[in-house]
């Protein structure tokens, strides 16, 4: 078994345009929108009577990439957004920044807060987590050495 590359990562949001809006203003790029229902996609994630739209939008260098997905149907049957970092799970998607200094000073100006504080870690990095919509932990990070 050999892993090619990661393909993405999945995010489950109730706001689809609000969640697109906050990672776009982040720099992320819109590769593609669409809607998915169907017995195939049921067969895939393990469920019945799938309706989502899904937005998925990609790292300025091509890299990464982010898929945002808004369930219409089945309902969820629970809500861990504002769950802590140390919550058992992906708890947060992290990405290089330039200027995390001037990124976070735009954010707060948007309203977003600091879960902590902006750190430095040795001469190799200057770090942060923001809560993002919906409770999504997102982590910035900008080597600095």
């Amino acid at each position: 078994m050999a892993i090619e590359r990661m393909e993405h990562v999945g995010v489950v949001v109730e706001d689809l345009a609000a969640a697109t809006d906050f990672f776009v203003s982040l720099g992320l790029v819109i590769e593609g929108e669409t809607g998915v229902e169907g017995s195939w996609v049921d067969r895939i994630v393990g469920l019945a009577g799938v309706r989502a739209d899904i937005a998925m939008l990609k790292t300025p260098d091509g890299n990464g990439r982010l898929e945002l997905t808004k369930f219409h149907s089945p309902a969820s049957e629970g809500d861990g957004r504002y769950a802590p970092a140390n919550t058992r799970g992906i708890r947060h998607v992290a990405f290089a920044v330039k200027d995390i200094d001037g990124v976070v000073a735009e954010l707060r100006a948007r309203g977003v807060e600091l879960v902590g504080e902006l750190e430095q870690y040795k001469n190799l990095y200057k770090l942060c987590y923001v809560r993002g919509p919906e409770g999504i932990i997102v982590e910035l990070a900008e080597r600095i050495g």
